[in-house]
């Protein structure tokens, strides 16, 4: 076999996004030259990595065999990586670091900025997913460290305290509502909806709350970001519920006024974990300590 670290990382961007098309365009590379790489691969291996259907990709056991030993060299090249940057000058580390909505949308821009500017030589791949997505990945290796609402199980990772997201429900100024103090979210959920994006985690978090109530948001139009959310709101097109920084923000310049929700899972802790802070590269253990606040706890005892 003769796999060089370009094949396991493209394999491994492939595996994840279950799509040679998606984990070509994640790898940066033209999805002809993916794709003769994977058969590459299968020819030396002898045995076929991926089972093609129309919509996607799966891993055969073989495949899921090449993708666990992949994580760990890839892993293990990252640990080298740090451990070289402080004595080799130009020599690049790469963090992984997932994190839901509110955190990557209201938080982390500022402190990430920070940590970048101060280390020029590590660079950090940033990507929104739910909270639960990131905690199941943090378990099975795919990501450094990630950012989740500290609703979702921790169990087997260690944690530490990040920040605390309030979520609001946004109205327009004069509105009924815009008199209430504060509401629960079955008083609201059958009404008209101003939401995020397909494949926001936000978005998604308060699609399961409606589902849990036997009820389904009624989504007028999805956006990218709360300020345009926020400019729909202003408009009359329907309520939106973000977190309490951006509502307050957007608030300044918009006709728009906010109500605190009473349900528990609106108040939320966003919790910064990882798997292993000691297994992490020393790049990445950098990030969490600059990012984390308050003492990392250790790893939860697990659930049955």
């Amino acid at each position: 076999m003769h796999f060089d670290l370009t094949d396991l990382r493209l394999f491994v961007q492939v595996a994840e996004a279950a799509s040679i098309t998606h984990g070509a365009s994640r790898a940066h590379m033209a999805l002809a030259s993916a794709s003769a790489r994977i058969r590459g691969m299968e020819e030396a291996l002898g045995v076929p990595l991926l089972e093609r259907g129309r919509r996607g990709v799966a891993l055969t056991p073989a495949g899921r065999a090449l993708l666990h030993h992949a994580r760990l060299v890839l892993q293990q090249m990252e640990r080298l990586r740090g451990e070289l940057g402080d004595y080799a000058q130009g020599l690049r580390g790469h963090v992984r670091l997932l994190s839901n909505t509110a955190a990557l949308s209201e938080f982390l821009p500022e402190a990430l900025a920070a940590f970048l500017v101060a280390h020029p030589n590590i660079d950090v791949d940033l990507e929104e997913r739910p909270s639960d997505e990131i905690a199941d990945a943090l378990r099975e290796g795919v990501a450094d460290a990630g950012i989740v609402s500290d609703a979702v199980d921790l169990a087997g990772l260690e944690t530490a305290r990040f920040r605390t997201d309030r979520l609001v429900l946004v109205v327009p100024s004069g509105h009924p509502l815009a008199r209430r103090r504060q509401l629960a979210f079955r008083d609201v959920v059958g009404r008209d909806f101003v939401g995020l994006s397909p494949g926001s985690a936000l978005q998604d978090y308060l699609a399961r709350h409606a589902q849990r109530l036997g009820r389904r948001l009624k989504l007028r139009v999805r956006l990218r970001g709360f300020d345009a959310v926020c400019r729909m709101v202003a408009e009359g097109v329907g309520l939106a519920i973000i977190p309490e920084t951006a509502a307050r923000r957007c608030q300044e310049a918009m006709a728009i006024g906010t109500v605190r929700l009473g349900d528990p899972w609106a108040l939320r802790q966003l919790t910064l974990c990882t798997r292993s802070l000691a297994e992490l590269p020393v790049h990445a253990r950098q990030l969490i300590e600059h990012l984390r606040v308050g003492e990392a706890r250790p790893p939860s005892p697990r659930r049955a």
